[in-house]
């Protein structure tokens, strides 16, 4: 089993390394602006203390209020997982860069938030509908989907 990042000696690095990009941190769990979001999800990859190196599950959640990204992230080397979270704060304009180039299992996930939620990845290479058929209207885990 995992343990969450140690974030208290992390979170500064993060912070020192991309200004501004960290809107909100609690334990296990750092919420980053969406355009910062390639940058740091980068580094929490490639670099040597975090090493997260696998996408454990990405999913969408509806706040009314707002739309987020969550990724689930692990460890393999280092044994140890994080929460990153992105929102989207303009409901009709849901977009969040894919991270398919960083890694591959987003793909899919990435599709399944996009069909159901309507939220955009810009830059994913396949960004069609996957559960629902071309040319459904909506987004039917919406909550004002009716």
């Amino acid at each position: 089993m995992t343990r969450p990042l140690a974030l208290k000696s992390f979170l500064p690095r993060l912070q020192e390394k991309f200004p501004g990009a960290v809107m909100k941190s609690e334990e296990g769990c750092v919420i980053v602006r969406g355009s910062s979001l390639l940058d740091v999800c980068n580094y929490l990859k490639n670099s040597p203390e975090a090493g997260l190196d696998y996408l454990v599950c990405l999913t969408g959640v509806d706040y009314l209020d707002y739309l987020e990204v969550v990724y689930h992230l692990a460890s393999l080397t280092n044994n140890h997982s994080l929460i990153l979270k992105v929102r989207c704060y303009d409901r009709e304009n849901a977009r969040v860069p894919s991270v398919t180039g960083i890694w591959r299992g987003a793909d899919l996930q990435e599709r399944e938030a996009y069909d159901l939620l309507g939220i955009e990845f810009t830059g994913h290479p396949y960004l069609k509908r996957l559960f629902m058929w071309e040319g459904f209207q909506g987004h039917p885990l919406r909550r004002d989907y009716l």
